[in-house]
Order: C-alpha cells, then sequence, then structure tokens
C-alpha cells in the first residue's frame, strides 16, 4: 500500500489540524510532542532554554511513531483496482525543524514552510502561553535567531519545498494547501493505476 507523507513546519499546527478535518484517511504527528523533559534542555550563555534546536527534542520516539505509522498504514487498507486517491492514508508531520533531521529527508511526498515576518511572528508568539514560559527577551535572543538559521539551512534542501505566506488568513493557507494537495494525491493515483 502506496502513503502519502506531508511535512509542514514553520507555524503550522492549525493548518494541519484543518488539513486533517479534510482529508480522509489522515492521521497528524506533531514534532511539539516530543520534547524532552525540561530538566533535560541545555541553557545557552544567556540562560535561554534551548527549545529551537533538534537536541531538544526526542528525534528517535518520533521517528518511532512514524515507522509505526507507515506499517500500520501498509496492513490497514486493502489495494483494489478501483483504489481512489482518498483510500491512500496520509500522514501529516508538522513541526519546526522536520526539514533540518536528515533522517526525514526521503520520506516527504509534499513539503510546505510558512514563512512568517519578524513583528508578525513576535506578536504571534506574544499570544500564546508556554510551559515554561518565555523569559523576557527569549523571542529576540534565541526564537527568532533560531528560525533565521533554520531557513538558511534550508537553501540546502535538494527536494522541493513549497514556501508558503504565513502572514495569510489560516483560510487562504488551507484552501491552497488543500488544493495542492488534491492535485498531488490524483497524480499519485494515476501513479498507482500504471504500476
Amino acid at each position: 500500500m502506496k502513503t502519502f507523507i506531508i511535512g509542514i513546519s514553520g507555524g503550522k499546527t492549525t493548518l494541519a489540524k484543518n488539513l486533517q478535518k479534510h482529508l480522509p484517511n489522515c492521521s497528524v504527528i506533531s514534532q511539539d510532542d516530543f520534547f524532552k523533559p525540561e530538566s533535560e534542555i541545555e541553557t545557552d550563555k544567556n540562560g535561554f532554554l534551548q527549545y529551537d534546536v533538534l537536541e531538544a527534542l526526542n528525534m528517535e520516539k518520533m521517528m518511532s511513531a512514524i515507522s509505526c505509522w507507515m506499517e500500520s498504514a501498509r496492513h490497514s487498507v486493502v489495494s483494489t483496482d478501483q483504489e481512489s486517491a482518498e483510500e491512500i492514508p496520509i500522514l501529516i508531520i508538522e513541526g519546526f525543524l522536520l526539514f533540518n533531521y536528515k533522517p526525514l529527508d526521503t520520506i516527504w511526498n509534499r513539503s510546505y514552510f510558512l514563512t512568517i515576518p519578524y513583528e508578525e511572528c513576535k506578536r504571534r508568539r506574544s499570544t500564546r502561553v508556554y510551559q515554561p514560559p518565555d523569559s523576557p527577551g527569549y523571542f529576540d535572543g534565541h526564537v527568532w535567531p533560531m528560525y533565521l538559521k533554520y531557513r538558511q539551512e534550508m537553501q540546502d534542501i535538494t527536494w522541493e519545498v513549497v514556501y508558503l505566506d504565513g502572514t495569510k488568513s489560516e483560510e487562504d493557507l488551507f484552501l491552497q494547501v488543500y488544493e495542492d494537495l488534491i492535485q498531488e494525491l490524483a497524480k499519485q493515483k494515476c501513479l498507482q493505476v500504471t504500476a
């Protein structure tokens, strides 16, 4: 059974949940669910907890969850000649460091990255409640510099990433990605029929 795996990075949880509601046979794995305990998070020279680095995440556990989903998806749907794109098991993996983790490089069928300017990112972050809460200066001293670092690293990515304007409304972003995915799933269906 063929699967379809989508990566969404850069401000992604609401978009992933909306897509899950509208795409049949769709699951979501969130990178945020794999943070290590605070006691295992390193601090930088300014005293900021380093949550925006891969080392703050239990990526092995996340990879295990992805592998379990893939194995389960292979056995959950019986393939037939009349198989439709809607029957393809879909996994959305959403997280802030997905495309910077090499073991994931080969699994993506479609990748999306939401870009966002400094002021909008800072405004949105200030409206969220984090545990532990952001200390004064954390956004400017750690969060934004790490966003810029990982965005720069994405220049070396060898597969296609669709960059999305993160300042668009949730509805506009959803429609853009949903329509793109419907087209990609239709292509996948054509590949299955000819295979």
